[in-house]
């Protein structure tokens, strides 16, 4: 039979597969398959080539899949659950697919044909933003350097439940299949229902903290407002209620050890210094309204399906940027993780994806731009001498020494200036160096200190790490490297290049909701300014016909 034959043929196999109840029954491939391909072939637009229409259909022999109400009814409900991912159903049109379906119904062969595409395109398109996001972060921000992640579901287990007529098990292939994911879910369902629930007074401003010890009625609107954050039993039941039992209720307005723990809690989940005094930063935190919260947990789930497949191959790592969280996993299955400090909010470390290559031990510090420009050139500028207090040579760009007297510093030209190795070397002594477009780095610091505050977005935008020569001892042993660091930072000169016999993946990703060690859910301040952004992007829905 002729493979290009008239679309009638199509309203042929629609109506066999109607006349037998079944949806996607077995249609004889002469009646069906050569039209549908014809269609694809015909009707898959530009914007279209990016999901994978004709692979899906292939799975299925070319045979049609929305072919009665049953199974449009099921499209639409699996689309409908997609608002507990934060992801919301009118972006694929999902109200309007049974109108269309019965339309179509109506029409003949070839609005048939088309409602099939359509439908099968919005599935395509949910399991494409489930899997790997709704958005693409490379269009939202200058600030992302890696590329979107791969396409990381199996097409042949989204067809067979697709043929069960199975929507949430289709749809539950490419959902992020991570702990973290599953706990940012559960936690964006708890806060919306909780945000619909009664408002709670807010705790107002004071001249003085709260603390354990002190009674007053603003103990008794903490309660309350840490009671709505999902903190149980702070509220005792009134006895009055009560009158055939005998039970003397706590004063509601004492700030008791229970109250202090649930305090300290909060803070952690918070990144606040845990003392369980309620100043005026726990109190701001405490009167942030739910459903900002919800919103914030939005966010965190299309930034968790931007990290793509979390693959089991180690040695691995990553930096939980608004955590300030350098984590490492071992060959041997082994987590090991320190503190880091990164970038202001004038200076952000951007996202990137790349892998680890070498370490350079001794570094010395050639002075970026932006910190030449906008840090250095005053301070020289007011005193030339500031160059030889802090070790700092003056090179052209071949790296030949220039004097520092022959320059004019109001207009310094083609010199670059360069900080030896040394106790007072910003980058300390080893840097982990990983190919991006931002010359962002991991390094040691002398200022150890700073590591100690519980918010640490203090540098000019590469990443500070605690403990990174034994981070680095980590990565020469578990890449199989001969190299013996304390024999290298103990031997003279500078830039020593030690290169990994094999990369270790490195991503550096930016959440400001995510799962703590103790499987709470911590919010982060929005210490670089993107969530609105991405917010506002995922509450723009699509509608069409």
């Amino acid at each position: 039979m002729n493979e290009r034959q008239p679309l009638r043929q199509w309203a042929i196999g629609v109506a066999l597969c109607l006349s037998a109840g079944v949806v996607g029954s077995a249609v004889a491939e002469t009646e069906t398959s050569a039209p549908l391909r014809e269609a694809l072939e015909a009707q898959v637009t530009e914007s279209d080539q990016h999901l994978p229409v004709e692979r899906f259909y292939a799975h299925r022999d070319y045979q049609p899949v929305w072919t009665s109400s049953a199974s449009v009814g099921a499209l639409v409900a699996g689309l409908d659950d997609l608002v507990q991912d934060g992801i919301h159903p009118d972006h694929y049109a999902a109200g309007s697919l049974m109108a269309g379906f019965e339309r179509s119904q109506a029409a003949g062969a070839s609005a048939q044909v088309a409602f099939e595409l359509r439908a099968s395109r919005a599935l395509l398109q949910a399991l494409d933003d489930l899997n790997r996001g709704r958005l693409n972060p490379r269009l939202l921000s200058s600030q992302w350097d890696g590329e979107r992640p791969a396409r990381g579901y199996s097409m042949a287990r989204v067809v067979e439940a697709v043929n069960q007529m199975d929507i949430a098990a289709a749809l539950d292939q490419a959902r992020p299949d991570t702990p973290a994911y599953r706990q940012l879910k559960a936690a964006y369902a708890d806060f919306q229902s909780r945000a619909s629930q009664s408002s709670v007074p807010y705790l107002g401003r004071r001249e003085e903290s709260l603390r354990l010890g002190d009674r007053h009625d603003d103990v008794l609107t903490l309660r309350r407002r840490l009671t709505h954050w999902g903190e149980a039993h702070l509220l005792a039941a009134n006895p009055e209620a009560y009158p055939h039992i005998d039970a003397n209720a706590p004063d509601q307005r004492e700030f008791d050890a229970p109250l202090a723990a649930a305090v300290k809690r909060f803070q952690r989940r918070h990144l606040l210094q845990e003392d369980g005094v309620v100043g005026e930063q726990t109190r701001r935190a405490l009167n942030v309204p739910l459903s900002s919260r919800a919103d914030q947990l939005r966010v965190n789930l299309e930034r968790a399906r931007w990290m793509g497949a979390q693959s089991d191959a180690a040695p691995s790592a990553w930096v939980d940027l608004a955590g300030y969280r350098l984590h490492y996993t071992r060959p041997n299955g082994e987590h090991w993780q320190t503190r880091v400090i990164v970038g202001t909010p004038r200076r952000a470390t951007p996202v990137i994806h790349s892998a680890i290559t070498h370490l350079t031990v001794n570094p010395s510090w050639t002075i970026p731009p932006t910190i030449l420009r906008e840090d250095v050139l005053p301070r020289v500028r007011d005193d030339v001498g500031y160059l030889a207090d802090e070790n700092i040579q003056v090179v052209d760009f071949s790296g030949n020494p220039v004097a520092a007297e022959t320059v004019d510093w109001e207009r310094p030209g083609n010199i670059m200036l360069r900080q030896v190795a040394g106790s007072a070397n910003p980058l300390g002594r080893v840097v982990v160096r990983f190919p991006n477009n931002h010359m962002i780095y991991l390094h040691d610091t002398p200022a150890q200190g700073l590591f100690q505050r519980h918010r640490r977005a203090l540098s000019s935008g590469c990443v500070r790490v605690e403990g990174v020569t034994h981070f680095a001892q980590l990565l020469l042993r578990d890449t199989g490297s001969s190299a013996q660091l304390s024999r290298l930072m103990a031997s003279r000169g500078n830039d020593h290049q030690v290169s990994l016999p094999r990369r270790v993946p490195i991503a550096l990703h930016y959440l400001t909701a995510w799962p703590n060690a103790q499987g709470e859910i911590e919010f982060r301040p929005d210490i670089y300014g993107h969530d609105a952004k991405v917010d506002a992007a995922l509450s723009q829905r699509r509608l069409s016909g």
